[in-house]
C-alpha cells in the first residue's frame, strides 16, 4: 500500500456481531419470481425481495424456515422485507449475495483465509480496463486482484458452483487468467456458506462451459474455496475451513455426456398418440422422462426443448402436449440412466409402462408426479445423490 494511503475498513465484523440487529424466521411458500418469496411468519404472510438470483431448487422447500428482515422505510422497491438465509438441517445458510464481498472482506482482514493470510484489502470493487472485480489487494508487495462468489449448492460434504448458468461468472475468470499471464497475480474465492463441506467442484452439471474455463485457468489463478458457519443469529462461527477442490473428479466427469432428466407439465389431461405404443391417456401434472446421451448431451437437450422437432423418440410425441419442460442433466463418466430410472420410478405416483423404454429391460422411462417435484424434499434429495453425494465414494481415501 502506498504510504498516506487510507487502509481499507472491513464494513462489518460478522465474528462480532449479527449482520442484521432483528431477525424474523418465516416458513417458506412460495417463489414468485426469481427475486421474490413468500413467507407465512407470525404476524401473517411476508412477501420479501429475495437478493439471490440462483435457483435454489434444493434450498427454497416448502415449510423451510426462511430468516426475514424489513426493509429501512426509505429502501427502494415496494416490498417491505428482504430473505436474507435459509435454515438447512439447523444450519442457516447465508442467502444474501451481496453481502457476501463484506464478509469475505471482514475474513481476509482477519487473516482467516488460508493461503491468502498475507494479503491486505486496498479497496473493494477495482476496476481494471471494463473490467470491475471485487477486490484489489497487495500480497507479497505485488497488486493482486481477487474476485469473489457466494456458494449454498451443497450436498453432504461436497459443495458445488454455480446452481445457475453463469455467463458473467466464465468471463471474470478468462479475465482474470488474462491479468495473471499479462504479469499481475489474481485469485478467485469461493465461500461456501455451510458447516459441512470438505470438497468443492465446478456445477458441470449446470454450467459445463464454467467447469471447463474453471479446469482451463487452474494453473493461472489462486483458486481457493473456504466453508463457513452461521449461527441462528446469523453472527459467524470462527472457524473457517479450507476445503479441497476435486481437480481429478472434475477431469473425469465434467463431460458432454451421461444421463438427464426431462420434467414436463400438462395443464390437462390429454390422450396422446406414441408412436408404435399408440394412444395413451395421460393425466394432467407432471412427468419426468429418463434418458442418456453418449456425445453431445446439450445438443440433446436443447432439441427436447424445442417443442416442435421430428418425432423420434417417445418424448417427442409428448412435450407438444406441455406448457413447461426443464432440463436436467446428470453429466457422469458411468452410465446412470437405468439406475436414474429406477430410483425416479421408487418415488413417483405412476409410471407409464414402457414409454421410453424400448431398448431396455426398464418397465418405464416416464414417471408421474402429481405435484411439482421440484418441490418435494425427496425428489430434491434423489437429485442431489445422483448429481453429488455419489461422488464421494470416487474420492482417494474417502467414502469407503
Amino acid at each position: 500500500m502506498k504510504p498516506g494511503t487510507k487502509p481499507f475498513a472491513p464494513p462489518i465484523d460478522p465474528f462480532v456481531r449479527p449482520l442484521f440487529p432483528e431477525l424474523i424466521r418465516g416458513a417458506f411458500l412460495s417463489r414468485p419470481n426469481r427475486f421474490v418469496v413468500r413467507c407465512a411468519t407470525a404476524d401473517g404472510l411476508v412477501t420479501a425481495y429475495l437478493p439471490n438470483p440462483g435457483r435454489l431448487w434444493e434450498l427454497l422447500l416448502p415449510g423451510r424456515t426462511v430468516y426475514l428482515v424489513r426493509k429501512p422505510a426509505d429502501g427502494a422497491g415496494s416490498l417491505t422485507h428482504m430473505a436474507v438465509a435459509v435454515e438447512r438441517g439447523g444450519n442457516p445458510l447465508l442467502l444474501h449475495t451481496h453481502l457476501n464481498n463484506a464478509v469475505a472482506a471482514a475474513l481476509l482482514g482477519q487473516r482467516r483465509i488460508p493461503g491468502l493470510e498475507n494479503a491486505e484489502v486496498v479497496r473493494a470493487e477495482a476496476k481494471v480496463d471494463r473490467s470491475r472485480f471485487d477486490f484489489l489487494l497487495t500480497r507479497n508487495g505485488r497488486p493482486f486482484y481477487l474476485e469473489v462468489k457466494s456458494c449454498t449448492l451443497v450436498g453432504r460434504q461436497i459443495a458445488m458452483f454455480p446452481d445457475a448458468v453463469t455467463a458473467r461468472g466464465r468471463r471474470h475468470m478468462e479475465e482474470l487468467a488474462a491479468l495473471n499471464r499479462g504479469g499481475t497475480p489474481c485469485g478467485l474465492l469461493f465461500l461456501v456458506h455451510w458447516p459441512g463441506t470438505r470438497f468443492f467442484l465446478p456445477d458441470y452439471h449446470t454450467d459445463l462451459a464454467f467447469a471447463q474455463t474453471f479446469a482451463a485457468v487452474r494453473e493461472d489463478l489462486l483458486i481457493k474455496a473456504v466453508s463457513l458457519s452461521w449461527r441462528p443469529d446469523l453472527s459467524l462461527r470462527r472457524e473457517v475451513r479450507d476445503v479441497t477442490i476435486l481437480w481429478e473428479t472434475l477431469d473425469r466427469e465434467a463431460r458432454d455426456s451421461g444421463s438427464y432428466l426431462m420434467l414436463l407439465r400438462l395443464p390437462r389431461a390429454v390422450t396422446a398418440e406414441v408412436g408404435s405404443l399408440g394412444g395413451i391417456a395421460l393425466a394432467a401434472g407432471f412427468y419426468f422422462y429418463v434418458g442418456s446421451a453418449k456425445t453431445a448431451l446439450a445438443r440433446r437437450l436443447e432439441r427436447h426443448l424445442q417443442k416442435n422437432t421430428t418425432r423420434r423418440w417417445h418424448i417427442d410425441y409428448l412435450k407438444v402436449h406441455a406448457d413447461r419442460t426443464t432440463a436436467i442433466p446428470v453429466r457422469s463418466g458411468d452410465p446412470l440412466e437405468h439406475e436414474l430410472a429406477a430410483a425416479v420410478g421408487a418415488i413417483a405416483d405412476g409410471a407409464v409402462p414402457a414409454f421410453g423404454a424400448s431398448d431396455c429391460n426398464c418397465p418405464s422411462h416416464l414417471f408421474y408426479f402429481a405435484a411439482d417435484p421440484l418441490r418435494n424434499q425427496v425428489f430434491i434429495d434423489l437429485l442431489l445423490r445422483f448429481r453429488i453425494d455419489r461422488l464421494e465414494k470416487r474420492i482417494p481415501g474417502f467414502g469407503k
